[in-house]
């Protein structure tokens, strides 16, 4: 019933002219103190891949590499300099080593190492979307902090305490823009998915070269500042819940590409930000399904169906992403 509303409200809306181009994300790439040469290496073609993904969607790219001696003033500069209000998002990525003393994170740069205060102060002016790639060891010290409204933070480690080299920065460097990776097929590869994907690999890194695991990736994308692990998915959905019942991550993440279809291009940033409402009281009413009558479920679900279709109807291009 619902598809052929779906399809008949497609047909009888009124066209419109296209929508103008959206803004242009802004990615901040930092690759931090090497330690060793071998690990400089794959730092440097991991910052290399996302260079490569970030110049497919026209971002405006700051790279910061250890050659520069005063790297954290530059990230400082880098972040600071960026349009402070935007509908575009702000890609601040960090790739290498890092630390936790009992109190505090650290990145580890060349000279003074950037720690997770300096982050969130930086960050803090700012009233744009904005997704921070910890890719490094003794990330998930970075988590509770960073975590804040419209902000979607990844960590390559749970805790502070899994302080050993992390290889899911490279993994996920390889799959931000990944056919492989779009889960479900919408043309584009979402956060979420290249998340999923990287802590997949990781995961079986582990387990083939018979190894006892020592990072485990997190995401939180809700601010509540604890995260979820890639294993707490199928799909893109989360299947398992917390002990003391939190809202579950991911879906504002699977709104988030860093390379956009051309029909997700199609949407105006207005009717992407009315999109991603929509999809998100979706996943709320899917959540409540079992607590519901089904008629007031059902009448739920149409309206917003109805909603979808008249945001894609109205935008030239644009098709719907898997509702």
């Amino acid at each position: 019933m619902f598809r052929r509303i779906f399809i008949a409200l497609l047909l009888a809306l009124p066209l419109r002219a296209a929508e103008p181009a959206p803004e242009q994300p802004t990615l901040i790439i930092v690759t931090g103190a090497a330690g060793e040469e071998s690990f400089g290496s794959s730092f440097a073609v991991w910052a290399a891949n996302w260079r490569s993904a970030g110049g497919a969607t026209g971002a405006q790219m700051t790279m910061i590499t250890p050659e520069d001696k005063d790297a954290r003033e530059s990230v400082r500069k880098a972040v600071e300099g960026t349009t402070k209000e935007s509908t575009a998002t702000l890609w601040v990525v960090l790739l290498g080593h890092g630390s936790f003393d009992g109190r505090e994170g650290k990145f580890n740069l060349p000279g003074n190492d950037l720690s997770a205060s300096d982050l969130v102060a930086w960050l803090k002016p700012l009233q744009r979307p904005v997704v921070v790639v910890c890719g490094f060891s003794a990330s998930g010290a970075f988590l509770k902090p960073l975590a804040a409204p419209n902000r979607i933070v990844i960590t390559a480690t749970r805790s502070g305490a899994e302080n050993n080299y992390a290889r899911f920065a490279g993994y996920l460097a390889d799959t931000i823009t990944a056919p492989s990776a779009d889960i479900d097929k919408d043309g584009q590869t979402s956060l979420l998915e290249a998340w999923l994907a990287a802590g997949q690999r990781t995961a079986e890194f582990y387990k083939n070269d018979d190894r006892l695991a020592t990072e485990h990736a997190l995401l939180d994308d809700n601010s509540d500042g604890f995260g979820t692990p890639t294993d707490w998915f199928q799909g893109i959905r989360v299947v398992k819940k917390s002990s003391d019942q939190r809202a579950p991550d991911g879906l504002r993440a699977h709104q988030v590409h860093l390379v956009p279809s051309l029909a997700e291009r199609a949407l105006s940033p207005e009717r992407r930000a009315q999109r991603d409402t929509i999809e998100r009281e979706l996943a709320q009413l899917r959540e409540t399904k079992a607590s519901m009558p089904e008629q007031e479920f059902y009448a739920k679900l149409e309206t917003l169906l109805l909603q979808l279709a008249r945001i894609y109807r109205e935008s030239p291009g644009a098709a719907a992403k898997g509702q």
